[in-house]
């Protein structure tokens, strides 16, 4: 089977128990370099269907008939999340296959070319451009692994066919027959008058998507060079001067490219609308921010800065750090003292309160903090989450890792030590 030959890499198979799936297990299965590398079957049990606990059942038959490992993993799918049942399954199917996903592993999916021309059309109503039209790839990074696709280039038939001659047995899911669901209307109403008309549609949209890929990657090296001008020595902000200069249209691709690369969700339509309107043309003494999915852009100065969305420090936070050990932070994160054994006293860690003042390295008076990290740069929403250290008599003594006191300052020269805050 085209694909799968020559293929020496750790497989994990998911695995509903519908004929694609099964076809693919069989397939692999009866390759010996396959299993020499090591193969396994998972099936995510969502608990949506009255059958579910028959179709995980068939599963194991299934995988025991084959000699495959098989690991079931119930889901809870989030019913309210917003985005519709089918998308709430698919976030906690792919969330379960990339926590079993062992590193350097290849989840092995079995979309076929039906699958790539519905996915195709799909993209197309949506109005989706070449990143979106090139649908699904054979390969590509996911996880600690990859995620792959052996039967992308075959059709449906071809699978049916081959469950037929070697006997196989698979479970029908009725939810596939739901013409509720857009993608289930297009198989069962849309792509047979297509092929009525002409029988090579699925073959047709599905080159579509290759070259819509192949336009893609051309794109993406464009993306990828104008990117590397706007970055800054931090990888999660941007220089807003540098993106001006930028073509619309590309400014809007590299935004996304960013997004991507930073591992956040994926901006939604209006997203860089937002970010143009929002945030590009606002002046830079303001603190726009456009937030997705947990995730937030913001403006500040002439940075867009991105990242998860971080709860700020509670004001009445404060411990007692000896620096023997790492500091855990409530909001994630750690103070870490490296290199020497442990302070000579225990200094307070706390939240800023306002009207702290510092005195720095080489200076002859204090400064006041919120002065010295504007000075540094830091923003507004890091300064939230920015753990103080002061000493018994309540002078400040460290800001993080980003500004540390002359009387702290010398006491980490002289023990070769250095303050380290991992946010």
């Amino acid at each position: 089977m085209p694909g799968i030959e020559g293929h020496a890499r750790a497989v994990l198979v998911g695995l509903s128990g519908g004929l694609d799936s099964v076809v693919l297990l069989h397939l692999l299965a009866t390759q010996p370099h396959v299993r020499d590398a090591g193969l396994r079957a998972i099936h995510v049990h969502h608990g949506l269907q009255p059958a579910a606990d028959d179709w995980a059942a068939h599963c194991r038959v299934v995988c025991e008939a084959l000699d495959v490992p098989l690991r079931v993993v119930r889901v809870d799918v989030a019913r309210d999340a917003g985005n519709g049942l089918e998308a709430a399954a698919r976030n906690a199917r792919r969330a379960a296959f990339a926590d079993a996903l062992r590193e350097g592993e290849a989840l092995a999916l079995a979309h076929h070319r039906d699958d790539q021309a519905e996915t195709f059309l799909l993209r197309a109503l949506r109005a989706s451009g070449p990143d979106g039209l090139a649908a699904m790839q054979p390969w590509q990074r996911f996880a600690k692994g990859w995620l792959w696709r052996p039967l992308l280039g075959l059709p449906r038939a071809r699978l049916l066919a081959h469950a037929h001659a070697h006997g196989l047995r698979w479970i029908d899911d009725p939810s596939n027959d739901d013409t509720a669901h857009d993608r289930n209307f297009l198989r069962h109403r849309i792509l047979p008058l297509l092929r009525e008309r002409w029988p090579e549609a699925d073959a047709a949209l599905a080159r579509s998507a290759a070259l819509a890929s192949e336009s893609r990657e051309l794109l993406l090296e464009g993306d990828d060079a104008a990117l590397v001008t706007a970055r800054t020595a931090d990888p999660q902000v941007l220089s807003t001067t540098a993106l001006d200069t930028l073509p619309r249209a590309r400014r809007a691709r590299v935004l996304r490219r960013w997004i991507e690369t930073l591992g956040l969700p994926s901006l939604p339509a209006q997203g860089i609308a937002r970010i143009e309107a929002d945030l590009l043309a606002a002046g830079t003494d303001t603190d726009a921010a456009f937030e997705w999915h947990g995730a937030r852009v913001r403006r500040w100065r002439d940075l867009l800065h991105a990242g998860m969305c971080r709860k700020p420090l509670a004001p009445d936070w404060s411990v007692h750090w000896d620096g023997r050990e790492p500091l855990a932070l409530p909001t994630g994160g750690e103070l870490r003292l490296d290199g020497a054994a442990a302070f000579d006293a225990p200094l307070r860690a706390h939240a800023r309160q306002g009207g702290e003042r510092i005195h720095l390295p080489g200076r002859g008076h204090s400064h006041a903090l919120k002065h010295v990290l504007q000075d540094l740069g830091v923003p507004p929403w890091q300064r939230e989450r920015l753990p103080l250290l002061s000493d018994a008599d309540g002078e400040v003594q460290a800001a993080g890792d980003l500004a540390v006191s002359a009387s702290l300052d010398a006491w980490l020269r002289a023990h070769r030590a250095r303050l380290r805050w991992l946010p």
